[in-house]
């Protein structure tokens, strides 16, 4: 088995109020980063940082001190046309590679518990895994809610940035995502020529590619360990709630 991490990381940053790039915030005394590569360095190989032109000097500087550069390659999404393009720029290292399974997870979700890697990585141990595989959480006022069917399949992912009406409790994704070869090679792609759009961002969404791909493709979904993991870091309120959850995790000496 090997594994591809694909780290969307060409934000900015502007809403916390630092001009670092996002992924090199510290974060309980470590970067963002650093956090990731440390969560997953035993469930993947190799992985691939999508940046900001802007920045890819400073955060290329940083991998290359980092112990696991090697195994870390940069690429640069120029235009901010949303999460689906930054995802796909990994394309060419996975063909390149042949991982037995690409996963994906937003830079700022460094929240995610260590049993729940380890339960995507057991979802994913065989080459013939669902084309996706996900954690998700039940949540209060949630910023993203997977609709289902009456079967339990996925059918419609709803957005609160999107302006959709959301629902007072709602499931939600947390931002790491596992996908066959295939899902990620072939039909990914065939997505995203005619992706739906946002229709208060404007941006080229990767979320709504799962209901699309449950019509004719299996996709399995499993709880997180710890609603915390799907706190995304978009605010200083964010970073410092996500930091005291961090330090329960591993207190500072």
């Amino acid at each position: 088995m090997s594994r591809l991490l694909v780290i969307p990381a060409a934000g900015l940053g502007s809403r916390l109020g630092d001009s670092t790039p996002k992924v090199l915030v510290r974060v309980a005394g470590a970067t963002m980063l650093d956090r990731l590569l440390d969560l997953y360095k035993d469930a993947v190989d190799r992985a691939v940082l999508v940046v900001n032109p802007a920045f890819a000097d400073d955060v290329a500087r940083h991998v290359a001190g980092h112990s696991a550069a090697a195994r870390i390659e940069c690429v640069v999404q120029e235009a901010p046309t949303g999460m689906l393009d930054a995802i796909l720029l990994g394309r060419p290292v996975a063909e390149r590679l042949r991982p037995s399974s690409v996963w994906v997870t937003w830079c700022d979700q460094i929240a995610v518990h260590p049993k729940t890697v380890g339960r995507l990585a057991a979802h994913t141990a065989s080459a013939m895994h669902a084309a996706v595989v996900m954690p998700t959480v039940t949540r209060h006022h949630p910023y993203i809610h997977l609709q289902r069917d009456a079967a339990g399949r996925i059918v419609r992912v709803l957005h609160r940035r999107e302006g959709d009406e959301m629902p007072e409790t709602g499931e939600s994704d947390i931002g790491l995502f596992a996908m066959s070869p295939r899902a990620y090679e072939e039909r990914l792609p065939q997505y995203s020529q005619s992706v739906e759009i946002g229709s208060v961002t404007g941006e080229r969404n990767f979320l709504p590619f799962i209901p699309w791909l449950a019509r004719t493709e299996r996709i399995t979904t499993f709880p997180c360990e710890n609603p915390m993991e799907a706190v995304g870091i978009n605010t200083p309120e964010d970073l410092e709630s996500v930091a005291r959850y961090l330090r329960t995790l591993s207190p500072e000496p």
